[in-house]
């Protein structure tokens, strides 16, 4: 069928809208006419070649949208389902074998080869292939398919354009504080970045009860945002030295920290802002042989670092429970969303880029 689509042809080009040909979807597959996707530093990332992806290629991993088609073998939804579309696992390997689909070991090739598993190609061009199947959806366009393990099907009663960013960078903050680290209620903890990603963070403290939740990034605005969103506390290390203002907020340091940013030395004031014993959440991306400088004895005193991918989520489950404190009105992830349309693409990457709009969602 043909299709619109957003197509990245060169390293850090702009995103052409073009009509491309999408496949019928296959016995394990869904086609979903999309509704919203979110654009996220991940997508930036792909588009400017920070990981070895394909070009050209139609980019885009936090799809919403309404099924048109299943294929035979697909169980778990039917055409008319209103569906967020998350990560693909291969479901066979060890990792996934022990329920933590998150760190399948065929993550990569199954998320960012720019092909199915076999290795085909979704899309097509006057006879041209255009690498697709990012996140098993490549969802910058008018319809994807996405395999029915990706596939989450939620509420119809929700505006579906916005849910999109559930799928990824919603599900990555908000799981990393409800799954991961997991603070009792009248806990402190940090937030270093206020991007989607650490707002959510933020909103999922609030939801877990902390008492103090304080909010580290260079952007004012963004601050100013985290406070509307339940923040107490934050802080501009432009104007402050982070780990000195935390252990002023909270003398011993906080119990919970997370870093949203990947910056070496950021992780480093991460860590050190922590009272002994405290836990510090890594989902910030970075070059894989970056390095960060700890001193032995910050880390005997018991504190521990970990990373976390897409928030140690189940999406099947996780993203119902996010729509159902949505609809309670005890998550309002809504309050970050900017919707474009799919056309304004590049003004859209621009002003997440320059931190002009925290989550950005194209709707075709």
């Amino acid at each position: 069928m043909k299709i619109k689509a957003a197509v990245v042809r060169q390293k850090t080009g702009p995103f052409h809208i073009e009509e491309l040909e999408l496949d019928e979807p296959r016995e394990d597959e869904v086609l979903v006419r999309i509704a919203g996707a979110g654009l996220c530093h991940t997508d930036l990332a792909a588009r400017d070649q920070h990981m070895p992806i394909p070009l050209p290629i139609v980019l885009g991993h936090e799809g919403s949208g309404i099924v048109e088609k299943v294929g035979s073998r697909v169980e778990s939804v039917s055409p008319g389902d209103h569906v967020v579309l998350s990560y693909l696992s291969c479901g066979a390997c060890p990792m996934c074998r022990k329920g933590m689909e998150n760190y399948c070991l065929k993550t990569f090739p199954y998320n960012f080869g720019g092909f199915r598993p076999d290795g085909s190609t979704t899309l097509h061009k006057n006879g041209e292939a255009i690498h697709g199947a990012f996140f098993s959806q490549s969802s910058f366009a008018s319809h994807a398919l996405a395999n029915e393990r990706n596939t989450v099907k939620v509420p119809r009663d929700v505006p579906i354009e916005i849910l999109g960013p559930l799928g990824c960078g919603v599900q990555t903050g908000a799981g990393s504080v409800i799954n991961s680290l997991r603070p009792q209620a009248g806990a402190s903890i940090t937030v270093f970045g206020t991007g989607g990603v650490g707002m959510s963070a933020i909103l999922a403290a609030v939801v877990s009860g902390c008492a103090t939740i304080i909010a580290v990034d260079v952007n004012e605005e963004r601050l100013r945002i985290a406070r509307q969103l339940g923040a107490t506390h934050a802080i501009n290390p432009n104007s402050a030295n982070p780990v000195e203002a935390i252990r002023e907020i909270a003398e011993i340091g906080v119990e919970y920290a997370l870093d949203t940013t990947g910056i070496p030395e950021v992780i480093t004031q991460a860590v050190e802002s922590m009272a002994p014993a405290g836990r510090c959440g890594l989902i910030g991306r970075t070059s894989a042989d970056a390095r960060v400088s700890l001193s032995i004895g910050t880390v005997l005193q018991g504190r521990s670092i970990f990373g976390i991918i897409e928030g140690d989520a189940v999406p099947d489950l996780f993203i119902p429970r996010l729509i159902e404190l949505y609809e309670q009105g005890r998550f309002p992830f809504d309050k970050m969303i900017r919707l474009y349309d799919l056309e304004q693409i590049n003004e859209a990457a621009a002003d997440s880029e320059s931190g002009t709009t925290l989550k950005p969602v194209l709707r075709p």
